[in-house]
């Protein structure tokens, strides 16, 4: 699940906006290896979270142990509205637009990605094995499609075609390391999911039902340092076979690079290839963010029709419904806008990051309030969890002003860039009667 979150239609296009945004091959590589190492202490924090405080409500379980039931209650309202809705619309862009390109006679971008969320959302409500099965066959492209990427550079660094390409094109833009890294922490971005499916692992404390310490552990920490090491490749093979002014330069690069080392038809190939790294992405989003708000409905009594589960097919499917009504209308907006894709990141990224800056404070809230709690204890405490809490403040902080940059000249992107912290502002009055 990891693996199918973090491992996108993100790295088949974030890598170029990277390269926009650093001034040399070597930086852009160190910073998505400081992007890996960020997401890693931010996992080991999760760990112990997930350890000793199990629950399919994830981020909302932890708030509310810690900080109560109204923070947790906004939380959910967050979620709902702006978080794990907008990161749906974010993805469905992504493979509407490469959807649009191998089928240029089809439907429109923003069309694909409305029928991608209604597609999966109808999949995941048949039943939990129907959304598991169809992970793994997603995920299995990806990583395929990822192989064919290394294996396309090979092919062109040993017949010299990368400086070729590389002479194509345009002058880079100017360089930000900030902004780099709102979008390099955005292709990392899932891990934290996992905390959702806590409750659900098979193997506990005994081997037996129940929450894994170990289990939890090695999905969070050898998943995302598996993410890592394939970032890595990937970014070498396009930065050093195409160079990192055609990189930048270039809105598909693995369309670019499997063109010209296999022909046409391996680009419209790995142009499928995204679109299912798409599905692979939201699928699981889908999943765990019913989940989280089903956990809520249990809670708040505004919300209490989405905590409704369905036993036959384990599935909460009044949340599954109200989560893609949500993302539909968010995609119907992002359709106005210039950019939808880039919309959506400007949307939900600060609203997201204040959220997890608050979980990672949660767990010395959690320590002191709860010292003879059981599970994994994260390593080198307390720097380990500061060192993930000094990210994400720097990531709201880099998050709202890329929302600024991003649209000063559009009047629908500046809306964009507000709208999330409108929307937060909103729950305000659902809150005052959670329990």
């Amino acid at each position: 699940m990891i693996v199918g979150i973090v491992i996108g239609a993100g790295i088949f296009r974030v890598p170029a906006d990277v390269a926009a945004a650093v001034s040399s091959e070597w930086q852009a590589l160190g910073l998505w290896l400081l992007g890996g190492l960020a997401a890693l202490a931010g996992a080991l924090t999760y760990a112990e979270l997930a350890t000793r405080y199990p629950s399919i409500g994830g981020e909302y379980h932890f708030l509310r142990l810690a900080w109560g039931p109204r923070l947790a209650a906004l939380f959910v309202w967050a979620r709902i509205a702006v978080m794990q809705t907008g990161a749906i619309a974010t993805v469905a862009f992504v493979a509407g637009d490469y959807a649009a390109g191998v089928w240029p006679s089809g439907p429109s971008s923003a069309l694909w990605a409305g029928l991608t969320i209604l597609g999966v959302t109808l999949a995941n409500m048949l039943s939990l094995e129907a959304g598991r099965r169809g992970q793994q066959l997603f995920v299995s492209v990806e990583l395929m499609a990822i192989a064919a990427v290394v294996l396309a550079a090979l092919v062109l660094g040993a017949a010299g075609e990368g400086p070729r390409l590389a002479q194509a094109a345009g002058p880079p833009a100017e360089t930000s390391l900030g902004l780099a890294l709102v979008f390099i922490m955005l292709a990392y971005g899932g891990w934290n999911e996992a905390a959702y499916l806590s409750a659900e692992t098979r193997e506990g404390p005994s081997g037996g039902a129940g929450y894994g310490t170990g289990a939890m552990v090695r999905a969070l920490v050898l998943g995302l340092g598996g993410v890592t090491l394939l970032y890595l490749f990937v970014n070498a093979a396009l930065l050093f076979t195409l160079g990192r002014p055609a990189l930048a330069g270039t809105p598909a690069p693995a369309t670019l690079l499997l063109g010209a080392a296999f022909g046409p038809a391996a680009a419209t190939g790995v142009g499928i290839a995204v679109v299912i790294a798409g599905l692979s992405t939201m699928n699981a989003t889908i999943i765990t963010g019913a989940r989280a708000m089903c956990a809520a409905g249990r809670q708040v009594p505004a919300l209490a029709p989405l905590g409704r589960w369905d036993q036959a097919r384990s599935v909460p499917r009044p949340a599954l419904v109200v989560q893609a009504l949500v993302a539909l209308a968010l995609t119907a907006y992002g359709a106005t806008t210039r950019d939808g894709f880039t919309a959506m990141v400007a949307f939900g990224a600060p609203v997201f990051w204040l959220f997890l800056a608050l979980t990672a404070a949660s767990l010395f809230r959690l320590r002191w309030r709860h010292p003879q709690a059981h599970g994994f204890g994260v390593p080198a405490y307390p720097l380990t969890p500061l060192l993930f809490l000094a990210v994400c403040l720097a990531m709201l902080w880099s998050s709202v002003d890329y929302a600024r940059f991003l649209f000063a000249g559009s009047e629908s992107g500046r809306l964009a860039g507000v709208l999330g912290l409108l929307l937060l502002a909103a729950g305000l009055p659902l809150i005052r009667k959670a329990r």
